[in-house]
């Protein structure tokens, strides 16, 4: 029959939706439930979307555990709660997405909880994804009048006891379902309608929020409807390690023209739980949350935590190349957002050159090293937020390089020590990532790759002597000329194991396949765009604690020796590198300040502390797993193959750090680096 057309509504154009998050809880999470409302506050957020298990309601334990959750959530936030999942024995069939073989018994369920909780909620949600299967299986409710019985009478009832009611949202988004809830009779007790969407991971044929919500709107105003239209769950899986997606959907999704939007989740799910859907069938719902499991934030809750909601607006410059061509070939600097790809950049693009930064922007402080580089080179600078686990993201751009620094890594070795997993697939499969994609083309870039000086293990069979404020080795020749490159590889921890493969990866492929690279087996390196952390970038780390006032944690005690290089001398290094390339293709070097340029840490916070005008209050803890008394490299090898030497003193280039710090905190200063003086007893020059 031919419907008649009634008059529609119209709609005012809609501020900016209030923003949400949405957590689902297990009976038991007390201390998980607290870290949520942690989170929740750092972010800046009021509105939590969480879930009421009728099934989980009548265990032994659900209902003490829900008259514990919902007051303690609503403390600090506002409660939208789900009310969902049948108690298998109430079903017509034996499992929670079945429809209850007493319809009303879900409204009694609803008001039970409404008498019990209702002061700590205004809205109830009534099912979650009911045109989902496996979260209502609508094959036992051939054309929904069962589900429309259902719901149609817990709404009526929900207003009844003065709850304004969400319809559960749809996923996928089907305004023919909407529909058919008008003519089933269940929209007139509705004041909000809710859809679900993830862009590009279930939902593959995404058609963009707006289009999708205008149909859902043209539902709503044929019917004359004047219920609020709501997101209650988006959001995006990085199960193949896209942050940069999350991000970007985020940020969509939080302009949508609709009254609210809960994105999902706080929480990576555990991977040790099993869905509804059944343990591991599809990965992708693992990995939802805002952070991993292990508590690390992930790109999206970090830059949010950091600058607020409305600060992501200005991360423009947060951007993933789209458009590659033969005509515009590049230098591609991987993890070239970090403290040494960002000195590299700069120096090529002042050399004229187009640089692609390929990066994951995974840690604190790196969009700043960004931004400074767009606002600077910003026309001959390429960007590509992607992580290096991405085999197809890194084929993408290194297709078009004309060379490659493979900066990109996991760094420390506390990291490595408690997620060697992560630890593996970032530092050694990373690696084979980027060197299978050079190997893919027919003139392969030529590659500079960065190893550690940690291959060569804790050096546990040299003996060192204390003098004073170090250690020094009793073998003369090394104490003379630190560790040459014929040291032995000995993995020590699980980052020395990853990029001690990663190491040895890139001399066969060079070997092997004939692959132009070289490999730099790196000791400490500092400069400008640092922002270190005790467990890498120490330099940068004290000084920025000395700056700011604050103790700093040693580890051992502090007698520790190293080299030290200045990271335009680093720079300088690379670039040799890659002129020489075919000298020195298949080779590893020994690349640091070399016994010219050493410290102790006792020695590196003495010079701080005269920058400083103060001494640096210390504290000391127990020596860490894989830390080495001593390690200096032997700079000879690279030194005879290209002339290369440092140019920066410890005293110089510390003082350029230091000063650089104080800059961009608008602190002003002027410092004249202490003259270097001659330790008697080794011959070697410290502050």
């Amino acid at each position: 029959m031919t419907r008649i057309a009634k008059t529609q509504p119209k709609h005012t154009p809609l501020a900016a939706p209030t923003i949400g998050l949405v957590e689902w809880f297990q009976p038991g999470e007390h201390a998980r439930v607290e870290t949520v409302l942690a989170e929740l506050k750092e972010l800046g957020v009021t509105e939590l979307r969480t879930g009421i298990s009728w099934a989980d309601y009548f265990t032994p334990e659900g209902k003490d555990w829900y008259n514990w959750l919902i007051p303690t959530l609503a403390k600090q936030v506002q409660v939208l709660p789900c009310f969902l999942y049948t108690p298998p024995s109430l079903g017509i069939a034996p499992k929670t997405s079945s429809p209850p073989r007493d319809l009303k018994a879900y409204a009694d369920f609803l008001d039970l909880i409404i008498t019990d909780l209702g002061a700590h909620f205004e809205w109830v949600e009534l099912w979650n994804e009911p045109n989902n299967k496996v979260e209502y299986d609508y094959t036992l409710d051939q054309n929904w009048f069962k589900f429309a019985e259902m719901i149609g009478g817990a709404a009526y009832w929900a207003q009844k006891r003065g709850k304004k009611t969400v319809l559960g949202g749809m996923s996928p988004i089907d305004p023919n379902w909407l529909q058919l809830m008008f003519d089933r009779g269940v929209m007139q007790y509705i004041d909000a309608v809710g859809i679900h969407g993830f862009p590009d991971v279930f939902d593959q044929q995404w058609e963009g929020w707006d289009t999708n919500i205008s149909k859902v709107r043209e539902v709503l105003d044929r019917n004359n409807s004047k219920a609020e239209l709501w997101i209650t769950e988006a959001g995006f899986s990085t199960w193949q390690h896209d942050e940069f997606k999350q991000f970007q959907e985020f940020r969509k999704v939080s302009k949508a023209p609709v009254n609210r939007v809960f994105w999902y989740s706080v929480h990576d799910l555990d991977q040790d739980r099993e869905t509804v859907g059944g343990f591991h069938v599809d990965n992708r719902e693992y990995s939802f949350g805002l952070k991993n499991v292990d508590g690390s934030p992930k790109l999206l809750y970090r830059l949010w935590a950091e600058n607020g909601l409305d600060g992501l607006d200005k991360f423009s410059f947060i951007r993933r190349k789209e458009n590659f061509s033969d005509q515009e070939r590049y230098s591609v600097v991987t993890g070239g957002a970090g403290f040494v790809g960002t000195n590299l950049a700069k120096r090529l693009l002042e050399q004229g050159k187009r640089v692609l930064i390929f990066d994951n922007l995974s840690r604190t402080g790196v969009e700043r090293n960004l931004q400074w580089l767009h606002q600077n080179y910003g026309d001959k600078l390429e960007v590509y937020v992607g992580d290096i686990r991405d085999l197809h993201a890194v084929k993408r751009v290194m297709k078009y390089a004309n060379e490659v620094y493979h900066f990109a890594a996991q760094v420390a070795v506390t990291t490595s020590l408690t997620g060697p997993i992560q630890d593996f697939e970032i530092n050694a499969r990373g690696v084979v990532n980027v060197l299978e994609a050079i190997r893919a083309q027919d003139n392969p870039p030529p590659l500079v790759f960065t190893s550690t000086n940690k291959v060569y293990g804790g050096l546990e069979d040299l003996r060192f002597i204390q003098n004073g404020t170090r250690y020094n080795p009793s073998d003369k020749h090394i104490k003379a000329n630190g560790i040459s490159e014929a040291r032995p590889l000995d993995f020590h921890s699980p980052y020395g194991c990853s990029k001690g493969a990663a190491d040895q990866y890139v001399v066969d492929y060079a070997r092997t396949y004939g692959i132009p690279a070289v490999v730099f087996r790196m000791s400490c390196i500092y400069g400008p765009h640092q922002y270190g952390n005790e467990d890498q970038g120490w330099v940068a780390h004290f000084a920025i604690r000395a700056i700011e006032n604050k103790a700093i944690s040693i580890y051992g005690d502090g007698k520790q020796v190293r080299d030290i290089l200045f990271v335009e001398d680093l720079v300088d290094a690379f670039l040799l590198a890659q002129e020489n390339m075919q000298e020195l293709s298949g080779q590893a070097f020994n690349i640091g300040g070399g016994v010219k340029n050493t410290t102790s840490l006792l020695e590196l916070l003495d010079l701080i502390g005269t920058y400083r005008g103060k001494k640096v209050n210390l504290s000391f803890g127990d020596w860490r797993p894989g830390d080495q008394h001593y390690y200096v490299s032997d700079i000879r090898k690279f030194h005879e193959a290209t002339g290369w030497y440092p140019k920066n003193s410890v005293q110089e280039g510390v003082a350029k750090l230091y000063q650089w710090l104080c800059e961009t905190r608008g602190i002003e200063v002027s410092l004249k680096a202490p003259v270097a003086v001659e330790q008697e007893t080794d011959n070697v020059a410290v502050a």
